[in-house]
């Protein structure tokens, strides 16, 4: 098996970005928008995000405005939401990762993603039929049956969230059925723990993660290397900070905001609600794209505060509205049996009351303002921290 699915994968930074500038600006074509000079201007772009989708889609579905192309499939995820899905050769750009998982011809893999509403198990069986594999598909549940059909198929490979994968190793060890031929894992959907990444390598397999969604397919996944996510090829991934589209300083934590050159389904600079953070450096397995440290948690920081909710957006609001601010940050503490919000700003100002009468207009209430000196905040992705005790 060739080392790298395609010549894509090590292309240099500025083959790629000459490549991804073209892409995005087929996209915006497909809008009826004027091109971009320099990848740099996608900031100059709205955020589009899932309330948005979800909104247009209820305007008119079952896909809002989104242009899309030639689709084979029309599913339906919590919210709910409607996502498109193909048939031709990798269109969700899942093959890349199942390749660098050295799953190809000649493997057999049980896929216990769901196949029911939700695109996910479509996903993966899309993949391995870009890479030749065959798939059993599984589904989820009646894991007596699955261990019976891995045992009697002679399946090698695994495609499913990281845990299920244990699920059905226990019950094949007591139904005494052989699994050994099992020595590959695909997996996404939920946090690979290390412990269980290492009971899987005690038992022979090589178990890998990829990042991927219902909407936008493949966003990152990891090789063999196993240090950090290497971006996929075919989606420009921005780090932002939660609540606006500024992004972030190279290897602070924030929200990943994804951009898919798919021609079917073109998402520009839409908002996954997920945390992030680049990687310095290039991956040690020779593939040349940006890596990201994987999932960090959920952007969604949305806090109710004496009976009101602060949200990131009004947080970046009040960032805004001062030049003399650099960033700044809401903590929820409790005193005596009532809630206290303190607002904690970066600056070189010293005029707390220059910034008290945004503070009100913005977060709707009365707060602590803190001035803290520029670069003093933890750039841990926090725009608003919940310090308050729910036990």
């Amino acid at each position: 098996m060739s080392a790298h699915f395609d010549t894509l994968e090590t292309r240099s930074a500025d083959e790629r970005a000459a490549q991804q500038l073209q892409g995005v600006n087929a996209q915006l074509a497909r809008y009826g928008r004027g091109p971009l000079g320099d990848l740099s201007e996608l900031t100059s772009l709205p955020v589009l995000r899932k309330s948005d989708l979800v909104e247009a889609q209820q305007k008119n579905p079952p896909f809002g405005d989104i242009p899309v192309g030639e689709i084979a499939h029309v599913f339906q995820s919590p919210g709910p939401i409607y996502e498109p899905g193909g048939t031709s050769h990798d269109w969700w750009r899942m093959g890349r990762f199942v390749h660098a998982a050295g799953i190809g011809k000649g493997d057999i893999v049980q896929n216990c993603f769901g196949y029911h509403l939700t695109p996910a198990g479509m996903i993966f069986e899309n993949g391995a039929q870009a890479v030749g594999a065959r798939t059993v598909p599984a589904g989820t549940g009646q894991t007596e049956l699955q261990a019976q059909a891995a045992a009697t198929i002679g399946v090698t490979g695994y495609a499913g969230t990281p845990d299920y994968l244990k699920v059905i190793l226990d019950k094949a060890d007591e139904l005494g059925l052989d699994l050994s031929r099992l020595t590959k894992a695909v997996v996404s959907g939920g946090a690979l723990f290390p412990s269980l990444r290492q009971e899987y390598a005690d038992r022979g397999i090589t178990c890998l993660q990829a990042y991927a969604t219902a909407d936008l397919g493949n966003v990152a996944y990891e090789s063999p290397a196993m240090e950090g996510m290497i971006l996929d090829e075919g989606v420009i991934v921005e780090i932002v900070t939660p609540g606006t589209g500024d992004p972030v300083a190279p290897g602070e934590v924030g929200e990943v905001v994804v951009t898919t050159l798919n021609p079917d389904y073109p998402l520009i600079r839409f908002a996954t609600g997920d945390m992030s953070a680049v990687l310095p450096g290039q991956s040690p397995c020779g593939r040349t794209n940006t890596r990201i440290k994987g999932w960090m948690g959920r952007a969604d920081q949305t806090t109710k505060i004496k009976g009101m909710f602060v949200r990131p957006e009004q947080v970046a609001a009040l960032v805004s509205k001062h030049v003399e601010i650099d960033r700044a940050r809401v903590i929820a503490t409790r005193s005596g049996e009532q809630d206290a919000m303190t607002v904690q700003i970066e600056t070189t100002s010293a005029d707390i009351g220059k910034f008290e009468p945004s503070v009100v207009e913005t977060l709707k209430m009365r707060g602590k303002i803190e001035l803290v000196a520029p670069g003093a905040l933890p750039r841990d992705g926090l725009v608003i921290e919940d310090q308050r005790s729910y036990d």
